[in-house]
C-alpha cells in the first residue's frame, strides 16, 4: 500500500451544524485537502494542541499519551486507511518493545494523538482521489452562490438534487474558496453519491 503524508491544516467551524467542525487535511506534497467533520470535544482538543496551551489537567488524549509512555508504548503513524458512507476509517500503529499493533480509532482521535506524539498521518491515494479536494483559483467569479440553507428535515440530498453534477462541482469549488469545508464536504459526497450510482 502506498501512503500519502497529509498534514494538519487547521479547523473550520461549521456553518450549518451547531457544534460540529471541518478538520483539513492537506497532501504534503500535492494541492489536495481532506475535509473531515468532527465533533466540539476532539476539534478542542486538536485545536490546544496546534496553538500549543497546556491545560492545568490532561485531556483524554493527554492521559492515553502518558499511559502509553508509561508502559513504553510509542505512537509511530496514523492510516487513514478506507472511506465508507461519508465516513473515514483510522489506525493508529503503535509500537512495544520491538512489537507493531494495529489499533482502530476514529479519525478525529487519531489526529488528536498524532499531533501529541509527532507522528506521521498518512492515507491512501484511493481516499485522496474520492475524497480530496482541489483549490482551484479562478479570475472570473460567477453570482451564482452555495445553495441556501434548507430545513433540517429536508436532507442533505434534498439540498442539491436540483443541480447537475457540474454546477455541483462548480459549488464545490466556490465553497472551497471561500474556506467552508463543512458545505464542501456535502458537495463532495453528493457528488460522489451521484458517481457511484451511475
Amino acid at each position: 500500500m502506498l501512503k500519502i503524508k497529509l498534514n494538519v491544516l487547521g479547523l473550520s467551524v461549521s456553518q450549518t451544524q451547531t457544534g460540529a467542525y471541518a478538520l483539513v487535511l492537506s497532501e504534503e506534497n500535492g494541492d489536495r485537502r481532506i475535509p473531515i467533520i468532527i465533533g466540539p470535544v476532539e476539534a478542542q482538543s486538536i485545536a490546544i494542541q496546534l496553538e500549543g496551551l497546556h491545560p492545568p489537567r490532561p485531556l483524554t488524549h493527554d492521559l492515553f499519551k502518558n499511559v502509553a509512555q508509561a508502559f513504553e508504548i510509542e505512537l509511530i503513524e496514523v492510516i487513514i486507511y478506507k472511506l465508507e458512507e461519508g465516513i473515514f476509517f483510522s489506525e493508529l500503529i503503535c509500537e512495544q518493545n520491538g512489537t507493531r499493533i494495529a489499533i482502530d480509532s476514529r479519525t478525529s482521535d487519531a489526529v488528536a494523538l498524532a499531533l501529541r506524539f509527532k507522528c506521521p498521518i498518512y492515507t491512501t491515494e484511493e481516499i485522496l482521489s474520492k475524497a480530496g479536494i482541489i483549490i482551484e483559483v479562478s479570475e472570473n467569479s460567477e453570482e451564482d452562490t452555495l445553495p441556501e440553507d434548507t430545513d433540517e428535515s429536508d436532507g442533505q440530498k434534498d439540498k442539491y438534487e436540483l443541480y447537475s453534477i457540474k454546477e455541483l462541482e462548480r459549488l464545490l469549488q466556490e465553497a472551497i474558496h471561500e474556506e467552508n469545508y463543512e458545505v464542501a464536504s456535502e458537495i463532495r459526497d453528493e457528488i460522489s453519491r451521484r458517481k457511484d450510482g451511475n
